[in-house]
């Protein structure tokens, strides 16, 4: 089979760096697409957009970046397979989402996957994502005694189904203090209030499941999720355009935030 992810070997001397960017995939299988209920929702509107791109400056800096082929209306890979709640008491979409972050049905009447249908996907498009995270950070963490996970996500400003208001532009997410140590999130927190960027930690994201399956600096292994809004990089609205002369300004920040997100973790 087709891998189901896209993986960017480091250019530069390797560093135990590895970016997971698991919502940025366009690709949806015809037999899938066919039954979605509408263009709206085949244009695929809860993509991680241009991530990709955005962070395709990640080899050069040594590290390794393993990122999504499929869209998450496929499966979404930053979800528990086994359907279990992320954020108890808050709206949220599953494994295989049945509804956009609009509310709009995804599939037709009728059409949406079983049970079974749902188990094929995770185990067709979502473990072997995960497995390679697994083993990438096992190889990471034998060479060089420890190993960075940092997993990149956007989303759009304005999302009414899950939160009041405008989302802020940077939103860190380490589980609580949980899935990297302390000294390494307040590093990278420092570099995004020199950024002049609004930014938040652990709210109103503080990790998905790849952070929290992942995270674990007992074991050393740290892990740290960036949401974005998307505002910062691209138009927000279709055809959901890559804003270069946004993405200039942004980029030096990014770099900023997985340098010292390495050069923390590094020191002894």
């Amino acid at each position: 089979m087709t891998e189901i992810y896209h993986f960017r070997a480091p250019a530069a001397p390797e560093i135990p760096l590895l970016v997971s960017i698991p919502h940025t995939g366009t690709e949806v299988p015809d037999a899938i697409a066919a039954r979605f209920a509408s263009d709206e929702v085949r244009a695929l509107p809860d993509t991680d957009w241009h991530l990709h791109d955005l962070y395709s400056f990640v080899p050069e800096l040594g590290g390794a970046t393993i990122y999504a082929r499929f869209s998450r209306f496929v499966v979404d890979l930053n979800r528990p397979a086994d359907g279990a709640v992320l954020y108890p008491g808050r709206d949220e979409t599953g494994v295989v989402p049945t509804s956009t972050f609009s509310g709009q049905p995804i599939y037709a009447d009728g059409n949406g996957p079983d049970d079974a249908e749902v188990a094929e996907r995770c185990d067709r498009y979502w473990r072997p994502y995960h497995d390679r995270l697994r083993a990438e950070l096992d190889r990471l963490r034998d060479k060089f005694g420890y190993a960075l996970l940092f997993d990149a996500h956007s989303i759009m400003s304005v999302v009414p189904r899950f939160f009041d208001g405008t989302l802020p532009g940077l939103m860190l997410g380490d589980v609580d203090g949980t899935s990297a140590a302390p000294e390494i999130s307040a590093a990278v927190l420092r570099v995004h209030d020199a950024s002049g960027i609004s930014y938040r930690a652990n709210a109103p994201f503080k990790g998905g499941y790849i952070t929290r399956a992942f995270g674990c600096p007992s074991e050393s292994i740290h892990a740290l999720q960036l949401e974005m809004s998307q505002r910062l990089y691209m138009d927000e609205g279709p055809p959901f355009a890559y804003r270069s002369d946004l993405a200039e300004r942004l980029v030096p920040t990014l770099l900023a935030t997985l340098e010292a997100f390495v050069d923390t973790a590094r020191r002894p």
